[in-house]
Parts: structure tokens; sequence; C-alpha cells
């Protein structure tokens, strides 16, 4: 496989991460993109035995378990400690969007230890908000879903009439899906009483409601891309996600690279318009009736399947950022098309509820494309072993709570 030009070894990476999600491919394949090419790669990780802090190509693991309820304050405080330690100035990739938020607004501070993209410092959270993302895109002119974010629930039940059913549930803010979360997840409503069954007393918790577009008339496309300085786009890749696990709102279980170039000019310009600079994962769902790609969600960070995509050079969204950020050219090459993209064993209740719900087999199973497995992976067994490990635990943990609740008379919680 091309790996494209040669990366700056004087420059380490730090996979950066806040709050608890150890079983997370997107970590592992950062480490493993530019690991592979000489970069010394350190990683923050929740214990010594999380998946990524197994493989063969973390230079050093920290252990640094955080909730996201920690002051922003003390959390660069530890950033600090963790880049001294490591000795030299590095690249910090961030997995989750607090940490894209927490690195862009204390850029000052950080630039100590840190070799950051010029993002304005406040465009993070803006574009991590649902809102004021869906604001964003109406002043701009970029389609998306009709949106509401209620703060009572007398507004819960009138965005609920308005928007109507069924409907999407989001974690209005990043910060406060840890601190206060209205949901564990995108989340389908179906109907006022399953709404209204959520959130039975008390405050609301921030929530965004968005219109759900039916799945007979949609396709959900992703984006991916690198912007450098003043938001000019270095890497754009589009591609079509199949399956995600819970079924139609969650992670991407399996997705193809194909070429769009409609969506891949709305997303650059998008990023051009805002001087957006860093790596970016952008969800879009296609709506048949008005024939519109509508922009769900903007993480602006590598997204978990950025994997899935590379140019015929080999950059990837991580090697395009490392490129950039230590002043070499990115290539211009074309999208590799010949790609796919599978979660292990999440795409596989995925697969079976399509089986189910559309008495045909899903589409993928036996692709001819070159697969980038998030976990398998021969140079690197360990992390799908621990993966595996702990992702039986955490079947056996849910089936045993379900099973205790039936025992105790009271419904229990869908397994997801």
């Amino acid at each position: 496989m091309n790996a494209g030009p040669p990366l700056d070894r004087a420059m380490p990476a730090l996979l950066t991460k806040i709050g608890r999600y150890p079983l997370h491919h997107g970590g592992v394949g950062v480490v493993r993109t530019i690991g592979r090419l000489g970069i010394p790669v350190h990683a923050v990780v929740e214990d010594r035995f999380t998946p990524v802090a197994l493989s063969r190509h973390v230079t050093r693991r920290f252990v640094w378990p955080t909730t996201g309820l920690e002051e922003p304050r003390l959390l660069v405080d530890a950033l600090l400690s963790i880049g001294r330690a490591i000795g030299s100035r590095c690249m910090p990739v961030p997995t989750d969007d607090e940490a894209a938020i927490l690195l862009a607004e204390h850029s000052e501070r950080l630039a100590e230890c840190f070799l950051l993209p010029p993002v304005p410092s406040g465009l993070p959270r803006l574009l991590a908000d649902k809102a004021s993302l869906h604001r964003m895109c109406e002043e701009l002119g970029v389609p998306s879903p009709r949106t509401w974010a209620p703060t009572d629930r007398d507004e819960l039940v009138e965005a609920g009439r308005e928007l109507g059913f069924p409907l999407v549930l989001k974690n209005l803010e990043a910060w406060s899906r840890l601190r206060n979360p209205a949901v564990s997840g995108t989340t389908v409503v179906r109907d006022e009483r399953e709404l209204l069954a959520r959130y039975t007393a008390g405050a609301l918790p921030p929530v965004l409601m968005q219109e759900y577009i039916p799945r007979e008339h949609a396709e959900d496309w992703i984006t991916h891309l690198y912007c450098g300085a003043g938001g000019t786009p270095r890497v754009v890749f589009t591609g079509l996600k199949l399956r995600s696990w819970p079924p139609y709102a969650g992670v991407t279980t399996r997705a193809v690279a194909l070429r769009n170039s409609c969506l891949a000019e709305l997303a650059a310009g998008l990023c051009r318009r805002i001087s957006y600079s860093g790596p970016a994962d952008l969800d879009w769902r296609y709506d048949r009736r008005d024939g519109r790609y509508k922009l769900v969600d903007f993480n602006p960070r590598a997204g978990a399947q950025f994997r899935l995509f590379q140019n015929t050079d080999g950059i990837d969204v991580v090697r395009a950022m490392h490129l950039d950020l230590t002043g070499r050219d990115v290539p211009d090459s074309p999208q590799d098309e010949n790609r796919d993209f599978v979660a292990g064993q999440l795409d596989l209740p995925s697969a079976a509820v399509w089986l189910r719900d559309e008495h045909r087999l899903p589409p993928g199973l036996f692709s001819r494309r070159r697969t980038e497995r998030a976990w398998l992976c021969r140079d690197d067994p360990l992390p799908a072993a621990a993966d595996a490990i702990r992702f039986a635990g955490v079947v056996a943990h849910r089936l045993g709570h379900s099973l205790r609740t039936r025992g105790d008379g009271h419904p229990a919680a869908p397994l997801t």
C-alpha cells in the first residue's frame, strides 16, 4: 500500500480524549495509521488494558481516566503535564468533541507543548452544539433537518407536534452528554407517549429534537476532511453509510468509500466559509423527497471510521494533519474508492436487524473491495482480543441486569 510522502518522525502525536469510552476503534485507527510510519504515538487511556493501550504502535500510555465533570483548567493542567512528560512538542489528535473543544479554547496555554491547527478558538464548540450548528446552516444556506431545542416539557410537546413523529433525539451539547445526558446516543422516538415517558418530571436535560427523514426516502452519507489554515481543504473524502448500531441511528458499522463531488464541494465550501481548520467528520442525510443533502452532525475531530478513507497516495485525514502542521505538502491525489469499512461484532446485530426488517441480505456482506477492519489486524492483534473480552463482559453485564430487572417485575431496558 502506498504510504505517501514521509512524515516528520521528530514530531510525535498524542491520542487525546475526554470521558470514558474504552472500546473505541477510532483511537486504535489513529495510533496505527501514523505509528506504522515510524511516528512515536502516545495515548491517553482509561486504564492499562484498554484495547488501544495494548497496541504495538503505542510508544507510551498515559493512564488518565476523566469524566468530563472536571474543571477545564484542571484538564488543561493535566494535558500540559502529559506534554512535558513526553519531552518534546507533539501533535494531539482528539477523538471526541470535548477534547477538540478543550484544545481549541485553550490553545494559547497548550501551545507550550502541543502543535495545534489554527482554528478559531470558539468554533469547535459552535459546531458540536447541535442548535448553534443548525443556526449556522440556516445563515449559510446549508440544508439541514428541521430542529428544535426545547427548554421545558411544554416546548417538548410543542416541538414533537411541530416536527411530527417519529423524530430524533440527541444530546444538545458536547459537554452536556457527559454531565447531564438527555439520551445515551442518537435515539428515534415513535410517538408522543414514548417521548413524554423519557422526561417525566423536573428540569429538562439539554436535548435536541430533529426531524426524522424516513429510511425509505433517505441515504446516509459521510464526509471526512482535513482543512489547513483559513479553512483550505487539504483532503476531502465522501462515503456511503450502509449500516449502524443501534440500527438506523448509531455509530457506523459498515460503510463504503464512494466519491460524491457534489457532497465533497458542499462540505469543503462550508469549511472554507467558516475558516475551519483541523480534521472533521460530517454526517449527512440525503432526502430523496427534495433531492438535498442535509447536514446532521459536524464533529470537529477525527471520526471513528476515518480509516475508511485515503487518497491514492495513502493519505488519510490524520496523516494529512501531520504533514500540514509540520510544513509538508499534502498530496492532492484522487480518493481511493476501492475500500470499505466494517466495525467487527457491532455489524453482526446490525446486519441481523436489516435482514429482519428488509427480508433480504444486507448490502456489503460479500464486498470485493479492500476492507479496513476496525479491530482485526495481522500486525497488531492485541487490541482486537482485548475488545472481544471487554465487549463480552459488557454484553454479559447487560444481560444479567435485564434478567434481574425482569425478576423484580419491572420492564427491562433495551440491550443496545
